[in-house]
């Protein structure tokens, strides 16, 4: 009996010990590690829902009886639900196209405006020559504000010795005399026999193609935009050619002028191949069965040898479909002499046939016209004289004249 009282005191130390262990066990174990520099955040226990007698009251809400409820009457109820439509989203309208002035006498009705940055020429020209005493100081004077106008070296001495021999065989000079002789010898310096229509007819069943060139900054696109304007006022349909492609906003730009008077612009990406979308817009104008295409490239300095070749290249890949009826070159008419270097070396990539002088209504060097004809041998077939869409007008010798020397 005692053995076994003893084996049981045993074995309850033996499991009170086994239990000492496990507590202590348990005790002893480790958290994860914390930063040492972080405030340990203690996590609450979801809430628990409050019910039976913790529960929050029920707040009574007034209750509306079936009376006070308004119901559809039954001829509501069994009628067919309205369909709930759609916003019409009406589409943005169509640019208005626009009627371009007539080109015919365009350049007599800026007549006036010409003539007021171009006078000092012409005045200053007839108040030499009225002089009672034409001696060589006066001849001198003469040449000089030939020069100044940029005529040229060679036409102002031409000019002079023309003027020389009149007015010694003229005698008395009375300011009629003056006026018809000075406008008879800028006539003639100007050329009156060339061919100063900008060709649109291929002779071919091909659209006419123009191609037009130039340095940055002489207005290149702007002047495509407005020629297109007064091809369209000629009655011609006209589809655009967006081969500047190295300037971001030229096509944008060029496109917005056709849209002005419904020409299509075909147009590529940016960065993209001139020679590619000039293709391109040739064989538009083909299948659209248009009159002229206007081919804008990009403006290049005249002394950057890759891009004058890729002018080049534009021009024969362009000539697959058929020869270029016209090639313009666009100069700023307030550059003088620097756009008769210009000009010599674009007439060396590709031919010339025309040019446009552009802003010439903010310079009183109107001799450039004389200049760069002389220089290229082809005529000045269209001038800018402002900024207005209408202000691009055909060069009419005459005009130009009667505004250089005034009335």
């Amino acid at each position: 009996m005692d053995i076994l009282i003893l084996a049981v005191v045993i074995a309850l130390v033996a499991v009170g010990a086994i239990s000492g262990l496990v507590v202590s066990s348990r005790k002893k174990k480790q958290l994860p590690p914390t930063a040492p520099s972080s405030t340990p955040t203690i996590t609450a226990p979801p809430a628990e829902p409050q019910v039976g007698e913790d529960a929050a009251p029920t707040v009574e809400e007034p209750r509306r009886t079936i009376e006070e409820v308004g119901l559809p009457d039954a001829e509501a109820a069994l009628a067919s639900p309205a369909a709930v439509e759609d916003p019409v989203v009406e589409a943005p309208p169509a640019p208005a196209i626009e009627v371009p002035e007539p080109t015919a006498g365009r350049l007599v009705r800026l007549r006036a405006r010409l003539a007021r940055s171009q006078n000092s020429l012409g005045k200053g020209l007839l108040t030499l020559l009225s002089r009672e005493h034409l001696d060589e100081d006066t001849w001198e004077e003469i040449e000089e504000t030939l020069l100044v106008a940029d005529v040229g070296v060679v036409p102002t001495q031409e000019l002079v010795d023309r003027l020389r021999e009149r007015v010694k065989v003229l005698g008395t000079r009375t300011p009629a005399d003056l006026r018809a002789l000075l406008k008879e010898e800028l006539l003639t310096l100007l050329g009156t026999d060339f061919d100063r229509a900008v060709k649109t007819e291929s002779g071919e069943d091909t659209p006419g193609v123009i191609m037009v060139v130039g340095v940055n900054g002489t207005g290149k696109t702007t002047t495509t935009g407005k020629l297109a304007r007064v091809l369209v006022a000629d009655g011609r349909s006209v589809v655009l050619g967006a081969a500047d492609t190295f300037r971001a906003a030229a096509a944008d730009q060029l496109q917005t002028w056709g849209d002005r008077v419904g020409a299509r612009t075909v147009r590529g990406p940016e960065g993209g191949d001139p020679a590619s979308i000039a293709y391109d817009a040739v064989k538009e104008g083909i299948a659209e069965g248009a009159d002229v295409v206007l081919i804008d490239t990009a403006g290049r300095l005249h002394t950057k040898t890759g891009l004058m070749d890729e002018l080049g290249k534009v021009k024969r890949v362009v000539e697959k479909h058929g020869p270029l009826d016209e090639i313009l070159l666009v100069l700023d008419a307030t550059t003088g002499q620097n756009g008769l270097t210009q000009a010599r070396v674009f007439a060396e990539v590709v031919d010339i046939t025309g040019i446009v002088l552009t802003k010439l209504d903010g310079t009183a060097k109107g001799g450039i016209v004389v200049a760069v004809q002389r220089e290229l041998g082809v005529p000045v077939k269209l001038i800018g004289l402002g900024e207005g869409p209408d202000d691009l007008a055909p060069f009419e010798p005459e005009a130009f004249v009667d505004a250089l020397i005034g009335d």
